[in-house]
């Protein structure tokens, strides 16, 4: 392809994968990542809040594709790698925030179906979906950050048996993935926020209040520090993060 003198070619878009976008801090990541300049997929179980998401970043004129997914499903992760890919035509990022957590979260209570859903969704998943997409983010050099958990970074009893196991064992999926991956220029990050006033709350045993509420950090000021971390130049890698409000203890 010749090119007019004087003339420079716009960079190429980047382009992200978002689980868990279509409400919280993944649908406020998407809305930090098309703000940012990246072209941007979004993935979730209900397609309703994942359209609604694209419908936000393209009112802001970012371009979205919204691909239903349930991210226990290797097939339909492998299937939804490949709609994105075809869309975009490249894969330069991917935000893991898709979570889950039971009421009942003791040894005393806890269902066991339920504590293997919750590992499921919380580890596994993430897991599925690296794997889907590594070879595009070995081309790319691509970057990983997977939305964890205060509780993974230091042990809170609250959080529960599963959620908190599940959590914990990120950090590990995320350093095996810089140490072996690091020759590619793949580059991963734990990060850890603390409390965050999402629906997400809605699933502890005693449900905050607004007041509670108004204290914790917002989806926006996570997807603020998830951007940062995407953005990043590619000889930086940010291993871990932990973000927190003033009034976590």
């Amino acid at each position: 392809m010749s090119i007019a003198p004087g003339h420079v070619s716009a960079p190429e878009r980047k382009v992200v994968w978002i689980t868990g976008g279509g409400t919280g801090m993944g649908r406020s990541a998407a809305l930090a990542a098309a703000t940012a300049g990246w072209d941007v997929a979004v993935s979730g179980r209900r397609a309703q809040p994942l359209q609604e998401t694209v419908t936000a970043v393209q009112a802001a004129g970012g371009s979205a594709l919204a691909v239903p997914l349930d991210v226990q499903d290797v097939a339909a992760v492998a299937a939804a790698r490949a709609a994105v890919v075809e869309r975009f035509g490249r894969l330069d990022g991917l935000v893991l925030a898709a979570g889950l957590n039971a009421p009942a979260r003791r040894w005393d209570d806890q269902d066991i179906a339920a504590v293997h859903e919750v590992i499921a969704t919380n580890l596994s998943a993430p897991a599925t979906v690296v794997d889907a997409a590594l070879a595009d983010l070995r081309r790319s050099g691509g970057v990983v950050v997977v939305v964890s958990s205060y509780a993974a970074w230091t042990f809170s009893p609250g959080a529960g048996v599963a959620y908190s196991a599940s959590k914990t064992a990120l950090g590990s999926l995320v350093r095996t993935l810089n140490q072996q991956e690091a020759p590619s220029g793949v580059r991963a990050c734990h990060l850890c926020p603390g409390d965050v006033a999402t629906d997400f709350l809605a699933l502890r045993p005693n449900v905050p209040d607004e007041a509670a509420r108004a204290v914790m950090l917002t989806p926006d000021d996570v997807a603020r520090t998830v951007q940062f971390v995407l953005d990043s130049p590619p000889h930086v890698r940010i291993d871990e993060l932990v973000v927190s409000p003033v009034a976590q203890r």
